[in-house]
């Protein structure tokens, strides 16, 4: 629930969640990935000072959930067989984190027991400080959408070509 502001600044027309991708809006991409996962899920979208805010809000509103993945809305390609394998890793780590092709990536996971640290979290740093005492745990996937995120224009425009190319368009 960002500002968007990179976004607009580098010349984008509209907060880049709205912005249009092969028919649909990059949020409705996301989440459209998130309902296929079948993975239960909560949309914090009420622009929050800092994204630390925003997962803290989330956290508080799911309070009773058994793990959280955080997954940052400017994510339209993340494959729903992603995010149902972050979510059965939780089973067995207190935090995960995509990576591919050597990169780091979302959503990251985290299980319960990092719920209380999570509802503390501000700011633009996100959860990083929830992660750096837990051995997080890595796992590899072939998805180029936990990592491409779009911020810019040219990111769209990035995310436009690799959706055609998987033939997903609107």
């Amino acid at each position: 629930s960002g500002r968007g502001e990179r976004f607009l600044a580098s010349g984008g027309t509209t907060h880049k969640l709205q912005a249009d991708l092969c028919g649909k809006t990059v949020l409705h991409h996301t989440l459209d990935a998130v309902r296929a996962s079948g993975l239960q899920w909560h949309l914090e979208y009420a622009g929050h000072p800092g994204m630390g805010d925003s997962i803290a809000t989330g956290v508080v509103a799911t309070q009773n959930a058994n793990g959280w993945l955080i997954l940052p809305a400017d994510l339209p390609l993340v494959l729903p067989k992603t995010l149902f394998v972050l979510a059965l890793e939780l089973a067995s780590h207190e935090v995960v984190v995509p990576v591919y092709e050597n990169q780091r990536g979302h959503p990251v996971g985290f299980s319960a027991m990092c719920g209380e640290a999570l509802r503390k979290v501000s700011g633009d740093q996100g959860a990083a400080r929830v992660v750096a005492p837990h051995k997080a745990h890595l796992v590899s996937v072939d998805d180029i959408g936990c990592v491409l995120d779009v911020d810019t224009p040219a990111q769209l425009a990035q995310a436009e070509k690799v959706l055609l190319e998987r033939g997903q368009t609107g």
